[in-house]
């Protein structure tokens, strides 16, 4: 087949990656980053209906949507129009992540468990929900923030500010102009992925991503340090109360809403003493869990995502393989406060053969000069190892994330850690 990605990051990478050894398609990326020409031909072309032309006169057979913005500017309805096959959501099913508003009143509308919550645009009815709260107290910009629009506030004034900032414009422009102010939940995260096709579902295993820079899940939130799967903190009992209480219900209710949801629904689960909370829905692959979990497939992508996209999800079992994959991120120096310089990125020789079997790089903010690749952003790269065990895949990532080097490169060397506690 032909298949176009949409997308820049190590997400677009990790599933061009996937669907490249399987040695039986030509791929296209857009934009695409510096790596991703190895794997296919780079384009741009960034207005959707220019794209739509472009992909029928290619014979474009299969397009995957990674990053949430195409999925909420409507770029699936835009394919399907033109009679194309798209992996995604439509725009009205993607509202389920583009407003956090609306994702919590769905919730709430299925009888999905969530946070106790209030959505408002009005800051005094925020300030006398927060006196009622106890801390700490989360607040959440209503539109897309690129993962950052999330503040857990240790106090109340903290969080009457942070509500403040975000409704005044000055924290995240009109995607905070309504928020949601909602209870902190104690407990473990999950990230569960199932994949839809407007009514049937297949269930990827549980990741779990570290999102704060620091060690100890410490510093501000980013748009995830690490990740891996499937993790031990979710059983049998968890997955099925996943499926009967959201799946379900929320697959079910988005199709009474006259938007079936089709593409990835990614779950933000908090487990609180053994029963899953929804925290919010994402409709795309989670960054970088994407990178943790296209290694454990044994389902060829293509396969997979095509039938998803035509509606005979039920047709394909999903095969995994029986190991584990952790996934580390290294950073450029200043992320996630500030740009840093463009710097050579240099990979050693790798010798071992455990090291050169069992790992692979996805690549993220690159950029290609001249055969070589440069830092060009926050999050430069995953290194993705896999093992027989949490503790094994673990050891190769971090192996390999000794043979790659540049100037600033910045990681948290304790991914993981709460499963191997």
């Amino acid at each position: 087949m032909k298949i176009l990605i949409l997308g820049s990051g190590g997400r677009e990478y990790s599933m061009g990656l996937s669907i490249y050894n399987e040695n039986e398609h030509e791929l296209f990326f857009m934009p695409g980053n510096g790596a991703t020409s190895r794997l296919g031909k780079n384009i741009n072309i960034p207005d959707y209906n220019e794209l739509s032309l472009w992909a029928k006169e290619n014979n474009i057979e299969l397009t995957i949507v990674g990053p949430e913005g195409p999925l909420v500017d409507g770029v699936v309805d835009i394919f399907k129009e033109n009679d194309l096959v798209i992996f995604g959501p439509s725009r009205a099913a993607a509202k389920l992540e583009g407003s956090k508003v609306y994702m919590k009143n769905m919730l709430k509308k299925f009888n999905v468990p969530t946070a106790a919550f209030i959505e408002t645009s009005i800051e005094k009815d925020a300030y006398t929900f927060i006196d009622n709260m106890d801390i700490p107290i989360v607040v959440k910009a209503d539109g897309l923030c690129a993962g950052k629009g999330v503040i857990i506030a240790q106090s109340k004034n903290e969080a009457k500010a942070a509500v403040k900032d975000m409704l005044d414009g000055n924290s995240f422009g009109d995607a905070g102009r309504s928020v949601v102010v909602e209870e902190f939940l104690d407990g473990y995260e999950l990230s569960i992925f199932v994949i839809c096709d407007g009514e049937n579902y297949k269930v990827l295993p549980a990741a779990q991503d570290h999102k704060r820079i620091g060690n100890g899940d410490t510093g501000p939130n980013t748009g995830g340090m690490g990740a891996y799967a499937p993790t031990p903190l979710v059983n049998d009992e968890i997955y099925k109360k996943v499926e009967d209480r959201v799946i379900i219900p929320t697959l079910e209710g988005m199709k009474n809403e006259g938007a079936p949801f089709e593409g990835v629904l990614f779950i933000g689960v908090m487990v609180v003493k053994g029963e899953p909370i929804i925290l919010e829905y994402n409709v795309r692959f989670g960054d970088p869990e994407c990178e943790i979990l296209m290694p454990l497939l044994k389902t060829p992508l293509s396969k997979l995502l095509y039938k998803a996209s035509t509606k005979d999800l039920n047709s394909i079992e999903i095969e995994l393989k029986d190991e584990f994959a952790v996934g580390v991120v290294m950073a450029s120096a200043n992320y996630p406060y500030s740009s840093s310089s463009s710097a050579e990125i240099i990979i050693d020789n790798i010798v071992d053969e455990d090291i050169k079997n069992n790992t692979h790089i996805s690549y993220a903010g690159v950029i290609e000069e001249d055969g070589k690749l440069f830092t060009s952003g926050g999050r430069i790269l995953v290194c993705v190892g896999i093992g027989a065990s949490i503790n094994e895949a673990r050891n190769r990532a971090y192996a390999l994330c000794g043979q790659v080097h540049f100037i600033g490169k910045k990681i948290r060397t304790d991914i993981a850690y709460q499963a191997l506690k």
